[in-house]
């Protein structure tokens, strides 16, 4: 058995695309999963369970779109590679302020040519890096303030693409055991 996490893409954050949070532990435990956990309400979750990981957030999509008839792209990933992306940090000052410190998790690696077109660290390149599966942005002047680096992943990448601030990443680490 693996222990995973998985992040919902843009829940919880207007109107639109509401799910309460033990509505998606029920969810989760219906599709077999246990110690089924969530953090916040923008779409976290934790849990335990068997599959690769990407078969598991495609498992998940479909759940949610059949469950609450809304389309949600989910990014899922286990307890090592949460690790690999803390531990690759590549602004470590930017920890300290986690607040204002994202990762875009990526649900597959970007296809090579698309990134050579389309590169995000462009879009501030001081502040933005390519790591595995995931982008990091530090956003000293806050995140309202910072370029849209999911959002331009999710239409430049072809990839679904989901951010979490660095203080969120932690406790859900710390929630795995990663």
């Amino acid at each position: 058995m693996t222990r995973y996490v998985a992040f919902l893409r843009g829940i919880n954050v207007g109107k639109a695309k509401q799910i309460p949070m033990a509505d998606l532990r029920t969810l989760l435990t219906e599709l077999g999963y246990t110690d089924v956990a969530t953090l916040l309400r923008s779409g976290n979750a934790v849990f335990t369970g068997e599959g690769d990981p990407a078969e598991v957030a495609n498992r998940m999509e479909k759940a949610v779109e059949a469950t609450f008839g809304m389309t949600v792209g989910c990014v899922v990933r286990d307890g090592a590679d949460l690790a690999a992306v803390i531990a690759a940090n590549p602004f470590p000052e930017a920890a300290e302020q986690g607040s204002r410190y994202l990762a875009h998790f990526l649900s597959a690696a970007p296809d090579p040519a698309l990134v050579e077109a389309n590169d995000p660290v462009e879009l501030d390149p001081d502040r933005i890096r390519l790591g595995d599966r995931v982008i990091y942005q530090w956003c000293p002047d806050g995140i309202m303030a910072a370029p849209d680096v999911g959002t331009y992943a999710v239409k430049n990448l072809g990839v679904v693409a989901t951010g979490r601030n660095w203080n969120t990443l932690t406790k859900l680490a710390a929630m795995l055991g990663a």
